[in-house]
């Protein structure tokens, strides 16, 4: 579906990635069903120089569990590699109590190599998810260190909308070509990941 104007398409799906120099060529889909995690190992190389992962309605098993991510050099054998990051948030309750912008100090890394935290506090009651987008850029580079930006959107455990924004780098010049994403505690319970090369 392109746009559309008195119902007629003045572009579509090609013309306007074309016409805004790219589209998005799609590589895989991973379905969690009670899942300890879900790991992209192959399909991340030289191919393109921009990857997104999509996140729809990601179920946490355990209410309150963050939702994270971390990379590969070896394939998948460790991910651990060194990033520097930073993470704000926007946040509003249910009941209009709180709503509020802040910088997330606990969820920022500086040359860690843990998992980093994307979704804060995803709910885990029966009707309530995470979605949102990972762009990573140039995985495959000799030269230059991997940029990430992250935009997640979560039903919070405590009834809040929370879109949390996240971006950084992983600090090494070897090639990134595996991602794995879990939860902080428990399974995926439900969800899916899509993968995108971007050309």
């Amino acid at each position: 579906m392109g746009l559309i104007s008195n119902g007629t398409t003045i572009f579509d799906n090609g013309s306007m990635a074309s016409g805004f120099g790219g589209s998005l060529n799609f590589i895989s889909k991973a379905t969690a069903s009670a899942s300890a995690s879900i790991s992209f190992t192959s399909g991340i190389d030289s191919t393109y120089k921009e990857y997104i992962f999509y996140f729809v309605d990601l179920h946490p098993a355990t209410d309150g569990a963050d939702f994270t991510f971390n990379m590969s050099t070896d394939g998948g054998s460790n991910y651990n590699v060194t990033k520097t990051s930073t993470q704000f948030n926007a946040r509003h309750s249910e009941d209009d109590v709180t709503a509020a912008l802040s910088y997330i100090t606990a969820n920022d890394l500086a040359q860690g190599t843990g998992f980093q935290i994307i979704g804060d506090g995803v709910g885990g009651s029966a009707d309530e998810t995470g979605v949102g987008y990972l762009q990573l850029f140039n995985p495959s580079s000799t030269t230059f260190v991997k940029h990430f930006i992250v935009n997640f959107q979560n039903y919070r455990t405590n009834d809040n909308s929370y879109n949390v924004f996240t971006s950084g780098y992983g600090n090494t010049t070897s090639a990134v070509d595996a991602i794995d994403f879990k939860f902080s505690g428990g399974n995926i319970d439900a969800g899916d990941i899509i993968l995108y090369g971007v050309s």
